[in-house]
């Protein structure tokens, strides 16, 4: 009987510890964009600009593309290949969840004037964000790549930094097309 009342924390535990970590990414790009003559970049601070987040978690993103391009063998400068723009979106999800299995008698309405329990319910919020990097080849200013990536995000300002660099991260894996194959 003890196992019952420990499952729905259990579950919800699980829930909430894969739900923290995953990061969904998509991305789509140019297929005529010749992706091997990219090798510099800069951000393109009018996008940048736009992005309804606090200047403190632009800072952060901005580090972690700057360290992800960077790995990936480009390098910043005054006159890029490519120019790195970002677009953010957030929503703020509510679970209800609901556990019928709560043990108790009490009067009500069923087969017999006696039932099994009334339960209670748990509610939960999170915040889901998603980033959209785009890349703008410099000389045409047209995009020829969008990654995205969705996922929860850190509400502790200790985690920010660590949860920003992951998504980033999953999102430039897919960069360039054909990369992550």
């Amino acid at each position: 009987m003890k196992i019952l009342k420990f499952t729905p924390f259990l579950l919800l535990f699980t829930v909430l510890l894969t739900s923290c970590s995953t990061v969904r990414v998509a991305s789509d790009y140019d297929r005529e964009a010749n992706f091997n003559s990219y090798n510099t970049f800069a951000f393109f601070k009018p996008g940048i600009d736009r992005a309804e987040i606090s200047d403190l978690d632009k800072k952060r993103i901005l580090r972690a593309i700057e360290q992800e391009m960077t790995a990936k063998g480009f390098t910043k400068s005054d006159n890029p290949d490519l120019l790195v723009s970002i677009f953010t979106k957030t929503n703020e999800n509510i679970n209800v969840y609901q556990n019928n299995m709560m043990p108790g008698w009490g009067y009500g309405w069923g087969w017999s004037p006696w039932y099994w329990g009334s339960g209670y319910n748990t509610v939960n919020r999170t915040s889901e964000g998603t980033l959209y990097l785009d890349l703008i080849d410099a000389e045409s200013k047209e995009l020829v790549w969008q990654g995205m990536g969705t996922a929860a995000l850190a509400e502790k300002v200790e985690r920010k930094q660590e949860r920003i660099n992951e998504i980033v991260s999953k999102i430039l894996e897919k960069y360039p097309p054909g990369a992550e194959q």
